[in-house]
């Protein structure tokens, strides 16, 4: 039986869901409906005490898309990945910019990451 999860934590990550960045946007419109090599992803998914800010859980890879203020929080963002890591998930991280300038090329990695042949909305990227 599944784990069920904490409902405030859930809550929050429906709130997030409702104010995402214009990075975290763009990045959803390239993940969404199996886009990227057919994998699914969830945005803002929770994995206690976090929420991720994408997730495809077939992979257990987590992307985070990463603002101007993470360089203020450098150290609690490290320690959280530590422990996401430690349930098993490979983290990858991308900063607003890189979402933001090309988001083609930010898919192109995620593919690479995972050591597919990258495939994004339905055409091979190059």
């Amino acid at each position: 039986m599944p784990r069920r999860q904490n409902q405030s934590l859930t809550d929050k990550a429906r709130e997030l869901r409702a104010r995402q960045t214009e990075a975290e946007s763009l990045l959803w419109r390239a993940l969404r409906g199996r886009r990227l090599c057919g994998l699914k992803f969830r945005r803002q998914y929770p994995i206690a005490p976090f929420i991720a800010d994408f997730a495809c859980v077939a992979k257990k890879l987590v992307i985070e898309v990463d603002g101007g203020y993470h360089d203020f929080v450098y150290d609690d963002d490290k320690s959280r990945q530590v422990k996401i890591e430690s349930e098993g998930w490979d983290v990858i991280r991308f900063s607003n910019e890189d979402v933001l300038d090309d988001v083609d090329a930010v898919a192109f990695a995620i593919a690479k990451h995972l050591g597919l042949e990258p495939e994004f909305r339905g055409r091979k990227l190059t």
